[in-house]
């Protein structure tokens, strides 16, 4: 990936003074809330969900395994088909193909669709320095780009944002970009949408250029799939001259038969919509139809070294519909901007981590932005098991060493010693007991000291428990063990 959200702090340093704007906190609960509940209706309507859960997960893995052949197979199809394919193995490299695109076309701007990995390599930010405009087109993604702010959730990029500020900053920064907001603006849905309607709109018969991402891709035919719930994808993909979309290599499904089932899984799950309001797709290149040229970049950038851990692979199933985001009491009380990064929630802290690495403070954090309540392996709609690749990922964290997890590992090694040897506890035990009362009430260092902030420590007994069974109820039993090496 590119890097973190530029002075972005560790997961804990954010979502700590994340949790104190109530403002943001009543933003998300509000919209978490609603979006799940919605889902949950929709979702129960199947009764044969379960069985398409399982049927994605299968498909998604039996593609991962074998995604060599899927990508050259999806390759060769959308050659025939009049595309062109680019390879690309990192960020830097895929931002220099598309830079590159674009000015070969001559034009200084283009229109983009929703895209979650053009915003991991920061493909604007790479425009900009080349002298390019980059537009957003969906809306959420307009209000992030508009307010000079970072997107917090997969599907609703802007739901930190309420109403009136989403009017604030209509009013204040549209005629900067374009079109300005009209006189008067209210934050009235249907009036802030019919602003970026209008503002955009002039956007998108100008533009030249269109980028955009892909939800999946067909080997079979070389097919590319967006779905989205404005419209504005279909104006970016059907207006421009050029086409140039950049798509993670794991976006691959088989066939069109294998997309029938994500057809059906994706919506319930994101928008708790039975059918997708607008998807669109597109094979290459036609004659007097859509764009004259379009090229498709796939961008490894992390994910082929994701692909070799047996256990965190399973991440790259992911079709980005953000449920899990929309259960998780993590995500809800920290927000998406404590991640670190472009996915936040539970995926984003398995996904992260293994395509950044652990290096960094923020991504070593991520594994552990978590209760492991298990909610967003519930709602997964290719079951990944996010608790699982949580523990093991933690587990490469904690192999890695840094201060916290040497003392961890020394503690748990003394610990052992003295479970090991009975009287040395039993001893413990009874200085423990004797001294209670000598005992602080919160425990001493960073991380216990976080612990111990919202809990009570357990009050010691008078007496070690060995030694209250030795005087009331040693005779019970004729083969009871009362010594200090039972």
């Amino acid at each position: 990936m590119s890097g973190t959200f530029i002075g972005m702090p560790a997961f804990p340093k954010a979502a700590h003074d994340a949790v104190r704007d109530t403002t943001l906190r009543a933003n998300l609960r509000h919209a978490t809330h609603t979006i799940r509940d919605k889902r949950a209706v929709a979702v129960a309507e199947l009764a044969d969900w379960a069985e398409l859960r399982e049927a994605g997960k299968q498909i998604k893995t039996e593609t991962l395994r074998n995604l060599d052949t899927y990508l050259v197979r999806l390759e060769e199809a959308v050659t025939a088909a009049g595309g062109t394919v680019h390879w690309a193995a990192d960020a830097a490299e895929a931002n220099r193909i598309v830079g590159d695109l674009v000015k070969a076309t001559g034009e200084s701007e283009v229109v983009k669709v929703k895209s979650m990995a053009t915003q991991e390599i920061g493909l604007n930010e790479h425009l900009e320095a080349e002298g390019i405009a980059a537009y957003e087109t969906d809306l959420a993604e307009l209000i992030v780009q508009l307010g000079e702010d970072r997107p917090s959730h997969i599907l609703v990029p802007a739901i930190h944002r309420n109403r009136g500020e989403i009017r604030d900053i209509f009013r204040a920064e549209m005629g900067r970009w374009g079109r300005p907001a009209p006189e008067g603006l209210s934050d009235e849905p249907a009036e802030l949408a019919e602003a970026a309607r209008l503002h955009l709109r002039e956007k998108f018969l100008r533009a030249k250029v269109g980028i955009s991402g892909a939800n999946f891709m067909i080997a079979d035919t070389g097919t590319l799939v967006v779905v989205e719930s404005e419209g504005n994808g279909r104006m970016c993909l059907t207006l421009p001259e050029t086409l140039i979309s950049v798509v993670g290599i794991e976006k691959v499904v088989p066939t069109w038969r294998d997309l029938e089932v994500f057809l059906q899984t994706l919506p319930r799950s994101s928008t708790a919509e039975r059918m997708n309001p607008y998807t669109s797709t597109w094979t290459g290149t036609t004659d007097g139809d859509g764009p004259t040229a379009f090229h498709l970049v796939l961008l490894d950038n992390g994910r082929t070294d994701a692909l070799a851990d047996e256990v965190g692979r399973q991440a790259l199933r992911c079709i980005r519909c953000s449920a899990c985001l929309n259960v998780c009491p993590v995500y809800e009380r920290a927000g998406g901007h404590a991640y670190g990064s472009v996915y936040p929630g539970p995926i984003g802290a398995i996904l992260t981590p293994q395509l950044r690495g652990t290096a960094s403070e923020v991504d070593a954090s991520l594994p552990y932005a978590s209760s492991l309540c298990g909610a967003c392996y519930e709602v997964c709609p290719v079951a990944i098991d996010i608790p699982e690749v949580l523990v093991h990922l933690r587990e490469k964290v904690a192999e890695q060493g840094g201060k916290g997890h040497r003392l961890e590992k020394a503690a748990m090694k003394a610990a052992g010693w003295v479970l090991d040897h009975p009287g040395v506890l039993a001893a413990g035990e009874r200085a423990a007991s004797k001294t209670r009362k000598l005992h602080p009430k919160k425990l001493p260092g960073p991380g216990a000291r976080q612990w111990t902030e919202s809990r009570d420590l357990p009050g010691l007994p008078t007496e070690p428990f060995r030694d209250w069974w030795k005087k009331n109820r040693a005779g019970d039993r004729p083969d009871d063990r009362t010594g200090d090496d039972a």
